[in-house]
Parts: structure tokens; C-alpha cells; sequence
């Protein structure tokens, strides 16, 4: 799953409304982050399998390190535990630790049996990515929705903040676009498109959390409606 990660850290907002949307993106796709690190040290392996499925041409081997249940909990853990100790913010950690977990839940839904819960384990998986059209149906309402929670947490600044929020969700989607596109229609140079699935993730993880628009959490004396948004929160 690709966009699904990212709509949980848009839902997030209102679970840590004071976390950066940066950090919100950061936390659900730290195993996607992790991952080319590992692969590019032979700590993990994946090779490219050409075919008319999109999502499979990319065929993963083994990586346990950031993928599987057990070490996504000691990552999420780690990484929550540095950001309660340079905030202060305890809640904030709790997110975060949830959504590096989370990550592990929404691949076990999409991803082939391949994904494990520690180390040597049995390989797991239910294969939503067997149908396409069903995985974009899935990651658009699940974009919907995150991006629903997070407008209504938060208000823009400006015109930038109104529009970047738009722009951003764009982005994210042709980014994957782009992706499923690249993966149908490159399947001879089987390194150049290794490469390019490298190249794809790396930029989508910097460009779409990179840049998180120019909003504000929603004030509780502003008026009766944020008051109650606030009490919820």
C-alpha cells in the first residue's frame, strides 16, 4: 500500500494536532524509508518479475528488518521515544509509534505472502494487490477520508495553505500514477526499472512529507464549531 499510509498520517492530525504534517507522513512510512537503505546494503533482497499486474513486477524477497510486525514495533517505539524526549509530548509519541505499526497492518491487507511478524517467520499476506482496481478504490476512499479529518482539524493560513493542501493530495496520487504507469510499460530493462522503483519511492516519501502546507490547528475561541472540535481532540 502506497497512498493508505498517507491518509493515516492526514487522519492523525487529530490525534496529535500539534505534530507536523511532515512528521505524520514520516511515521507511517518509515518501513518504506528504511527499506531502500537495507536493500542497497544486501541486508534485504527484491528482484523485478515483469508481468500485467503492476503491483507484483516489483517482486520482494525478504525484508524483515523494516518490514516485519516485530522490528516496525521496536522502530516505532524508538522513533517515538526520541520525539517525546524532544518535545515533551508523550501523546505525540504514542502516535507515532502507532502509525510505524500501522504500516505493517495495511501491507498484511494489500501486499502477496511476503511480509512476516519477526524475523524467519511464515510469510504473510491477504493480496489485495491482486486486483488493481480494487487497491485504488481502497487508497482513494482511505485519502478521502484522511484528508477529510485533517481539513477539519486544521484551517488555512492563506492562499498557500488553501490550495497547497489540494496540491499536495494531487501529487501524491500521480506519484502513483506515474508508478503503475512506468511498471506496465517498462518490462524489458529489468535494472533501469529496479532503479526506477527506487527512484519512485524515494521521492514520493521526501516530495509528498516534505512540504506540509502552510495551516494551523483549528483555535477553541475561535468559535462554538472549533470549540467542539477541540473537545473532541
Amino acid at each position: 500500500m502506497f497512498i493508505g499510509h498517507y491518509a493515516l498520517g492526514f487522519a492523525a492530525k487529530r490525534a496529535a494536532p500539534r505534530m507536523s504534517l511532515g512528521t505524520l507522513f514520516v511515521a507511517p512510512t518509515l518501513a518504506d524509508l528504511l527499506w531502500p537503505v537495507f536493500l542497497l546494503l544486501s541486508w534485504e533482497h527484491a528482484h523485478v518479475v515483469p508481468g500485467p499486474n503492476p503491483f507484483f513486477t516489483l517482486w520482494l524477497d525478504d525484508y524483515p528488518i523494516s518490514h516485519s510486525l516485530l522490528t516496525l514495533i521496536i522502530w516505532g517505539g524508538l522513533f517515538g521515544y526520541l520525539y517525546q524526549r524532544r518535545t515533551g509530548n508523550k501523546r505525540a509519541g504514542i502516535v507515532i509509534a502507532l502509525l510505524v505499526v500501522s504500516h505493517w497492518v495495511l501491507d498484511f491487507v494489500t501486499h502477496r505472502p511476503d511480509i512476516q511478524l519477526y524475523p524467519g517467520g511464515a510469510k504473510l499476506g491477504l493480496g489485495l494487490w491482486n486486483s488493481p482496481a480494487a487497491t485504488v478504490i481502497v487508497e482513494s476512499v482511505m485519502l478521502i477520508a484522511g484528508v477529510a479529518i485533517y481539513a477539519g482539524v486544521t484551517r488555512a493560513r492563506d492562499g498557500i495553505g488553501r490550495w497547497g493542501l489540494w496540491g499536495l493530495v494531487v501529487l501524491a496520487r500521480g506519484l502513483v500514477l506515474q508508478h503503475a504507469v512506468h511498471a506496465c510499460a517498462d518490462r524489458h530493462a529489468r535494472d533501469g526499472h529496479f532503479r526506477h522503483h527506487l527512484r519512485v519511492a524515494i521521492r514520493a516519501d521526501c516530495v509528498v512529507g516534505g512540504s506540509p502546507p502552510r495551516r494551523y490547528v483549528r483555535s477553541s475561541s475561535t468559535s462554538m464549531t472549533f470549540s467542539i472540535s477541540s473537545t473532541v481532540l
